[in-house]
């Protein structure tokens, strides 16, 4: 971003001093610099408008199937969230088994209800007609929960197939295409997370000693184009952070999850941090919004998000996040690399 600022200004520095050249001289060299910058004024234009524009659909784009034939890699896990939003769920399962790399589907089911029989056909019908349709063979389970904790979507799964975990809220969708890229990128730094949702800590002054640090939205990401977290609602992990989490970073974080019911995400971005010492990787993908806000719409959401960051911290000794301006993108998608 700040490489194209500075080519911007130094084009448009050139295009000001051929205009004063161009009031200056005579004819004919000024007319023949006229013309020049008109040609350039045009090329200039449609350059940014179909930079501005996306001409092409991630809908149209065969799915990346070259890394699946390996048995090391063959495909992806998608760990659902959700509670009580059957609809939700029955649209993203529908969608997400269309996906070329997904190898089977856990759902983590934390209602004191059991999942009905019509729930179970409905979700067994989808899985059977994208069989049908590619010859996938993916397999479905529901990770039933006897409490009701943020904690569960990270509980660990025993008898998890793959390495790579696509971890998922019932109320985002994602183009397959996005998915498939964000995989991709895992596979290449299979350590970090990779995701659609970044999020950033700031640092404040000191307070008593210790840092103090406040949670940073979409709009202090765009502000500053840096991010040291990826939510948990839309990234890729692998399968052994489910492990830690839940036998091996610190109890009293858990527990405090489970009391406020939120920052289970921002725990699981601490937790890879500190194992990695590296920094998230952001895939920019676009985002379908199905249900409601949730609880980031909530007043003081964002306040308690500050409240963890800083919790965690101390139970951490220390801030493990790495922030980075580290972006990929599908260049497909873009009209000029």
């Amino acid at each position: 971003m700040r490489a194209g600022s500075i080519i911007i200004r130094r084009i448009l520095k050139k295009f000001r001093q051929l205009w004063i050249s161009a009031a200056i001289l005579r004819p004919p060299c000024s007319r023949r610099i006229k013309i020049l910058l008109i040609c350039f004024c045009i090329f200039f234009s449609i350059f940014l408008f179909t930079n501005m524009i996306p001409w092409r659909r991630h809908q149209h784009y065969r799915p990346l199937r070259k890394y699946y034939n390996s048995s090391a890699r063959k495909g992806y896990t998608l760990l659902i969230n959700t509670w009580k939003r059957n609809d939700l769920l029955k649209q993203s399962i529908s969608h997400y088994t269309s996906c070329a790399g997904l190898d089977s589907i856990h759902i983590v089911w934390s209602e004191p209800d059991q999942p009905s029989d019509s729930l179970l056909d409905i979700l067994q019908h989808a899985v059977q007609s994208s069989k049908a349709r590619g010859g996938r063979n993916i397999e479905l389970k529901f990770d039933i929960n006897k409490e009701n904790s943020l904690n569960n979507r990270f509980k660990e799964i025993k008898d998890l197939k793959t390495d790579a975990i696509f971890s998922i809220d019932d109320d985002v969708i994602f183009p397959c295409t996005s998915v498939e890229l964000a995989f991709n990128v895992w596979q290449s730094a299979p350590e970090t997370m990779v995701g659609f949702v970044p999020r950033m800590h700031l640092r404040k002054e000191k307070k008593q000693g210790l840092s103090q640090y406040t949670y940073g939205g979409w709009l202090s990401v765009w502000w500053m184009g840096t991010y040291s977290m990826v939510l948990s609602k839309a990234a890729f992990l692998h399968k052994k952070y489910l492990g830690l989490y839940t036998n091996q970073m610190p109890a009293s974080i858990r527990d405090y999850v489970t009391k406020i019911r939120n920052c289970e995400d921002i725990a699981m971005s601490f937790l890879v941090a500190n194992e990695t010492g590296a920094p998230p990787i952001w895939v920019k993908g676009k985002i379908f919004e199905i249900g409601s806000t949730g609880i980031s719409g909530i007043d003081g959401h964002n306040k308690q998000r500050s409240e963890c960051l800083n919790k965690f911290a101390v139970e951490y000794g220390r801030m493990p996040l790495v922030s980075t301006f580290t972006k990929a993108v599908d260049g497909r998608d873009s009209w000029i690399w």
